[in-house]
């Protein structure tokens, strides 16, 4: 039936979106990486169409940019792009905290975002990149879930998605890397339950100001070239080596 494929073929994009994303997030596709429609079909197996529309997607999201002429490229954030996301995702936060300040959060959804602040810090005390970026996006997701308001959720998940894809290049494989780990989620809960917004506030702060002093190094640094996040023979081809997607179903996350 119509209506039935309409949900498959939407079903399928957003799944190869969000293979797609992860790629980008682990760093074995890289910032100006070029590739086709038909290169991606062929690599997931699947038809051009709902490959054309999640990469139109990911477009509109500010992770690729679309050449007429070549194709779509992972777009290059900027030192100068990382600073303003870290102070709109600052803004961002304030305004989830002031929220949950006036409604107060209790009970099972906040125990939720503690599992992900434990899980996500346990991750940053290891320095395991990968699955840190999983569980902190999960974490600011729920957090900004409980204002109840779904755009300012939604606009702090494109912000940190985007904060990530600047800087895996910069972390992932570099020695002392995990240093600039942010380990503080589960301290930010602390101060959630307790209503401590002062000391909720100062996490952020210290947050906020600990991702510039790392861009300031990264500007410091500059003449050297972005390092490459993952060797080449470890990264896998336009044309294959990439997770099946399968055909219908639910979301791959």
């Amino acid at each position: 039936m119509p209506a039935s494929g309409a949900v498959t073929r939407s079903t399928l994009r957003q799944q190869i979106a969000d293979a797609l994303r992860d790629e980008v997030l682990a760093g074995r596709l890289q910032p100006g990486e070029i590739f086709t429609v038909k290169q991606i079909a062929e690599g997931y197996g699947v038809s051009a169409t709902p490959v054309r529309e999640a990469l139109v997607e990911m477009a509109a999201q500010g992770l690729l940019d679309s050449d007429q002429h070549k194709g779509f490229r992972v777009h290059q954030f900027s030192v100068d792009d990382y600073c303003a996301m870290v102070e709109a995702r600052s803004l961002i936060v304030d305004g989830i905290f002031r929220r949950l300040a006036l409604r107060g959060v209790a009970g099972e959804p906040l125990l939720s975002v503690r599992r992900r602040a434990e899980e996500a810090g346990q991750a940053a005390r290891t320095g395991s990149l990968e699955i840190l970026i999983g569980y902190d996006l999960r974490f600011w997701r729920e957090l900004g879930a409980l204002t109840g308001n779904r755009y300012i959720s939604d606009f702090l998940h494109r912000l940190r998605v985007q904060c990530w894809v600047f800087a895996v290049p910069y972390l992932r494989g570099r020695t002392g890397s995990a240093d600039w780990l942010w380990q503080g989620h589960e301290e930010l809960v602390d101060a959630v339950t307790s209503g401590d917004g002062d000391q909720a506030h100062a996490l952020i702060d210290a947050y906020d100001a600990h991702a510039v002093r790392w861009a300031r190094q990264l500007r410091a640094d500059s003449a050297d070239p972005p390092p490459d996040g993952a060797r080449r023979e470890d990264r896998p081809s336009a044309r294959g080596d990439r997770p099946s997607v399968p055909s219908s179903g639910g979301d791959a996350r």
